[in-house]
């Protein structure tokens, strides 16, 4: 068995920004995802042994760099006094090894608004280099197992 490294803070629930957890349902691998009161259906593609009812794992991690690129791009067009009228943010990325671990991660976007567009260019540089989610991974943010309970 594998020892698991210590946390590098010792936390505790109560004392973290944001929890969300996964649920199986029925017995099954489909599961439902939460957040608070927002809910998404979790699920491996059928042809991998699940119901493919659901985002897969890689797909939640990308889909969690387009939402907090996208998320940042409003909050910091309206502190600069921009309108917003369109983000598209697409994320392209694969996971390749044994274990498989994520490839490089690139993402692309197309936005307008009422800035010019050297404005809103500078607008997604400057979102690029605060963004939470991408730069928590550029960063390597430390992810251990806190703890196991077992049922029989």
């Amino acid at each position: 068995m594998v020892p698991h490294p210590a946390p590098l803070n010792r936390a505790t629930v109560e004392d973290v920004g944001f929890t969300v957890e996964t649920r199986t349902v029925d017995g099954r691998t489909t599961a439902l995802g939460a957040a608070g009161h927002f809910t998404l259906v979790v699920d491996r593609p059928a042809k991998d042994g699940g119901g493919g009812l659901g985002f897969n794992g890689g797909q939640l991690l990308y889909l969690a760099v387009a939402g907090c690129v996208s998320n940042d791009l409003f909050r910091e067009a309206a502190a600069a006094g921009i309108t917003l009228e369109r983000v598209h943010v697409r994320v392209h990325g694969d996971f390749t090894g044994d274990p498989a671990v994520s490839a490089p991660i690139q993402y692309e976007v197309e936005l307008s608004g009422d800035a010019p567009a050297d404005r809103l260019r500078e607008l997604v540089d400057h979102v690029d280099a605060i963004a939470e989610i991408p730069n928590s991974l550029r960063g390597g943010t430390r992810v251990h197992l806190s703890a196991v309970t077992v049922t029989t």
